[in-house]
């Protein structure tokens, strides 16, 4: 093995030891194959692909659920599946929020501490902090859908077959309320740097995105998931989850970099573990 095949964690074999005319068969070792895009291992950078990975399961599965049941009211995924897609909704959206307000945490602690930023926030703590998150937001939702009455088989009643729907406790509205909203207002007031700009940005759409349904739940007493106000007021909040990559690949050159090397494939080629994601003219 020569000094270039130890620069990439290369194990050189051979596909036919014994011959001589043997092509050279690489075996890539360690983490570098496993993780693409090694300079992108950052807490912030985590706390951006946990709110990712929640976008990513509303637009994949919330959003085109949500477009049948738009287009036909009959629901044709039975009892389990009217308990766990709520169940993923709720989780992906709360997750979604929560992991806006650990970047706002995040970006707060970049800017008022920066000399103590490496050692109080590391990978290690934020990649515990984002596992943490995520089961809060399982516990809150769980608690959410039994209190409505919708997380057992049993606690679900339907006048019909091919009904699924879901009545909020006007008492859970409240509680709702300041979960979701109260709380990632208090954590919209960051300096205002260009990485808090961006958060902020991401924030404001977020809340512009919720008031109307804030306020839909507040005023009817008897809110469905098959009502008007319900179904118009929730895409509005489905459309942020859309609207957060287009914020960050406006404002971060490193995110467009990336993503053009995954629609172009380049994240198959041999260095991809060592692509330039900071070019020195950005």
């Amino acid at each position: 093995m020569d000094e270039t095949d130890c620069m990439h964690n290369i194990t050189v074999q051979y596909c036919f030891p014994y011959m001589n005319s043997s092509c050279r068969k690489e075996v890539q070792t360690g983490p570098a194959y496993i993780f693409l895009f090694i300079q992108l291992h950052t807490p912030t950078n985590l706390l951006i692909l946990s709110l990712a990975v929640a976008d990513l399961l509303v637009g994949l599965i919330v959003m085109p659920v949500n477009v049948i049941g738009f287009i036909d009211s009959c629901w044709y995924f039975g009892k389990m599946g009217c308990i766990i897609f709520p169940l993923i909704t709720f989780i992906s959206m709360s997750a979604s929020l929560c992991s806006l307000i650990f970047i706002a945490v995040d970006q707060y602690i970049a800017v008022c501490d920066p000399l103590l930023y490496s050692t109080r926030v590391t990978v290690c703590r934020t990649s515990l902090l984002i596992i943490l998150g995520w089961s809060l937001c399982l516990l809150y939702v769980t608690m959410y859908l039994y209190f409505n009455d919708h997380f057992l088989q049993s606690q679900i009643s339907t006048r019909c077959d091919g009904e699924c729907i879901l009545v909020q406790k006007y008492s859970w509205v409240i509680i709702d309320l300041v979960f979701s909203f109260l709380t990632p207002s208090q954590s919209s007031n960051v300096s205002e740097t260009k990485a808090a700009k961006t958060l902020s940005i991401t924030i404001f759409v977020y809340l512009a995105s919720y008031i109307p349904f804030c306020i839909g739940s507040l005023t009817d007493n008897n809110l469905t998931s098959s009502s008007m106000v319900w179904t118009v007021f929730s895409w509005l909040i489905y459309m942020t989850s859309s609207f957060n990559p287009l914020i960050y690949a406006i404002f971060y050159p490193w995110f467009r970099a990336s993503v053009k090397y995954v629609l172009t494939c380049k994240i198959f080629v041999y260095p991809s573990s060592r692509l330039n994601l900071f070019p020195k003219h950005v």
